[in-house]
């Protein structure tokens, strides 16, 4: 769905700069994660499931191409 706009995006950035770009986001979703589970008391596994549930989503949207 979104790959389009991914790549053109990596495009008209450069690769190097793209991927930088992504890393920040992905540690900061991440980050948002971690803060919510530890503010309600889940646990580290399900934790991990979360992020990991993200990281398919977001490959199922295109926002990795």
């Amino acid at each position: 769905m979104f790959a389009p706009i991914v790549v053109l995006l990596r495009n008209q950035m450069g690769k190097v700069k793209f991927n930088k770009l992504r890393g920040e986001a992905i540690k900061v979703r991440s980050q948002t994660i971690t803060n919510f589970c530890e503010s309600v008391g889940i646990d580290r596994t399900a934790r991990q499931n979360m992020i990991r549930t993200a990281r398919d989503n977001g490959k199922k949207l295109g926002l990795l191409a």
